[in-house]
């Protein structure tokens, strides 16, 4: 009887134990999922060409009014904003963009080093440099280059190492000057991301990134992850354009998300609207923006 009573009380225990723990298993609410992270980064635009004809007064009032920032400014647009500023014309500059509270991100430029003319290489380095100080001047981030080409003849692997080097002496000299390089994935072959890559690796200096460019070629198999995963590393800056022809935007937007990338993403939107038409554009573009980034 002792025996049985011992028994018959451990497992009475055991029960009760059991009853306790299914209780408060009862009570305790079930752990809600990880909520997606928020969007860190900001939409902005670029001059070309949506803006190509506006000049800065128009472009700073629409991009308040619309809350775009920050902006790059395409050489050779209306705004007027080239390396032959007088220093006074960067300083005044910079303050109306100040007032305006809308950021520079940099100048877009067509400086490129693909040439198999190491002249014409050169004549780039040296305007690159150019545009490096006018940024330095106006407060802004950044420059945009680009490959444009590789040329015939010449073997890929040989422009791509050139284009390579001429940008690490770009980097040393955007280092001087406090801003950053930024090259757009870009041009006849040379948009190719794998061929980006190689670029990037050979460039190999910390102030030498890419442009993401929303191209077509990103895209394989409906998806941009494979090549956004192989220029994740150097990616400083992201143009985007038209948010409805069918390129994975949502897509690209939560590989942004899940990178922390918190920079920006710079409309580059195809056409020449006046002033009117083109603030009426950019709202109707920012609020399909705002859906697409959600988590």
């Amino acid at each position: 009887m002792l025996d049985l009573s011992r028994r018959d009380f451990m497992a009475g225990t055991a029960a009760l134990s059991a009853g306790g723990m299914l209780t408060a298993a009862q009570q305790t609410p079930p752990a809600q999922p990880a909520q997606p992270a928020a969007a860190r980064f900001r939409l902005g635009i670029v001059t070309y060409n949506i803006a190509a004809q506006w000049d800065l007064t128009a472009l700073l009032r629409i991009c308040r009014g619309v809350g775009l920032s920050p902006v790059e400014l395409r050489t050779t647009h209306r705004h007027g904003v080239e390396p032959t500023l007088t220093a006074a014309e960067r300083r005044d500059v910079r303050r109306r963009f100040q007032d305006a509270n809308v950021e520079i991100w940099g100048c877009g430029t067509v400086c490129e080093f693909h040439s198999p003319d190491a002249q014409v290489v050169r004549r780039h380095i040296d305007s690159c440099r150019q545009f490096c100080e006018l940024v330095r001047d106006l407060g802004g981030r950044g420059v945009k280059v680009r490959p444009n080409d590789l040329p015939a003849g010449v073997p890929t692997e040989r422009t791509l190492a050139q284009i390579g080097r001429s940008l690490n002496e770009c980097g040393r000299i955007a280092n001087d000057c406090g801003v950053e390089i930024w090259v757009e994935v870009h041009g006849r072959g040379t948009a190719h991301p794998p061929h980006m890559r190689t670029i990037m690796e050979a460039a190999d200096h910390p102030r030498v990134g890419v442009t993401w460019n929303s191209n077509p070629t990103d895209v394989v198999n409906g998806s941009v992850a494979e090549y956004f995963r192989l220029l994740r590393p150097w990616i400083k800056s992201c143009h985007i354009n038209e948010l409805h022809n069918g390129y994975p935007y949502r897509e690209l937007f939560r590989l942004l998300r899940e990178a922390n990338y918190d920079r920006c993403t710079l409309a580059e939107i195809q056409g020449m609207p006046d002033e009117a038409t083109g603030e009426r554009l950019m709202r109707f573009y920012k609020a399909l923006w705002t859906e697409l980034i959600r988590a």
